[in-house]
């Protein structure tokens, strides 16, 4: 009796295990994103999430790259070099993280090949043929979306989509304004927003894909290399725990079929997910804007 009890007990947690909700971290803007805090440095704010990284068990975690910044602050290299040190992969973000819908699909894709020599430097063995398109900014045309999506096939690469987000680039200035402060009062309130901000946002998101696919698909997360995402990512991860999600990486999300389907509207913004659901005429659950409380804080 003891035994079959022990295998039932056994057989429940595997089931809750295979229907745990997966998502997989994403970070753009590499080697440098938002304002610098007092007291740190690009390159411990990486190792800071690298180490949250490892602690946690997390899987290949991909970043995206600016190359840009390297013209500006040759120093942040290092953030690059740490990152696939810690056998992080690293994916296109542009060079110059140029808004698609403002220029060209020609001008749009040398940007993307400008920032492939660094790429190939610093990304080590990994698949760097991921593009995240910055702003999540498709094109305002649908020929020039459909000619990227053309290009990026002929170039052997991904679309890193996303289809989680809750704006953490939002709360990087605010947190340099409380460090610069002293303001610990400030800092707590930043911290209860941000976790309050990504909780707020995993019902709707799950809502939404219930929606427009009838259930849920493994998740992308857009999150930032700035100095807050730190600074909170390891209560971050809990957080996500807590509801029930496991981590799988980029790659393993986006081998689910609903990454293969192309809305093929345009101006084309947002998340894959929510282009599908303007396509079909399908209401986009609000989320709650945070811009004005975080404007407020440590002001």
């Amino acid at each position: 009796m003891r035994l079959r009890a022990t295998l039932l007990v056994l057989a429940v947690t595997l089931a809750a295990r295979g229907h745990a909700q997966q998502i997989a971290f994403t970070f753009d803007d590499l080697p440098s994103h938002g304002p610098l805090p007092a007291g740190d440095t690009r390159l411990q704010i990486a190792q800071s999430i690298l180490a949250t990284l490892k602690q946690q068990h997390m899987p290949p975690t991909y970043g995206f790259v600016n190359g840009i910044h390297l013209t500006t602050d040759p120093s942040s290299a290092e953030v690059l070099k740490a990152w696939t040190a810690a056998g992080q992969p690293l994916g296109n973000h542009t060079f110059a993280h140029v808004d698609l819908n403002s220029i060209t699909a020609e001008a749009f894709e040398q940007d993307i090949e400008k920032n492939e020599p660094i790429l190939k430097q610093y990304a080590g063995n990994s698949d760097w043929h991921w593009l995240r398109f910055p702003f999540l900014h498709e094109g305002d045309t649908r020929e020039k979306r459909r000619a990227i999506r053309s290009w990026l096939s002929a170039h052997n690469y991904k679309i890193a989509e996303v289809n989680m987000s809750f704006g953490d680039y939002l709360w990087n200035p605010p947190y340099a304004r409380c460090v610069a402060k002293h303001d610990d009062a400030g800092i707590r309130q930043l911290h209860d927003l941000y976790l309050a901000a990504a909780d707020d946002a995993i019902a709707p998101t799950r809502a939404l894909s219930k929606e427009v696919y009838g259930r849920d698909i493994p998740y992308v997360l857009l999150m930032h290399i700035g100095a807050f995402d730190a600074h909170m990512l390891p209560e971050l991860i809990a957080l996500y725990r807590s509801r029930g999600f496991t981590f799988v990486s980029l790659p393993e999300a986006e081998r689910y079929p609903a990454y293969s389907d192309d809305a093929d509207i345009a101006p084309a913004g947002g998340t894959e997910l929510d282009q599908l659901a303007i396509k079909r005429k399908l209401p986009i659950p609000p989320q709650h804007n945070y811009s004005r409380q975080l404007d407020a804080i440590c002001q």
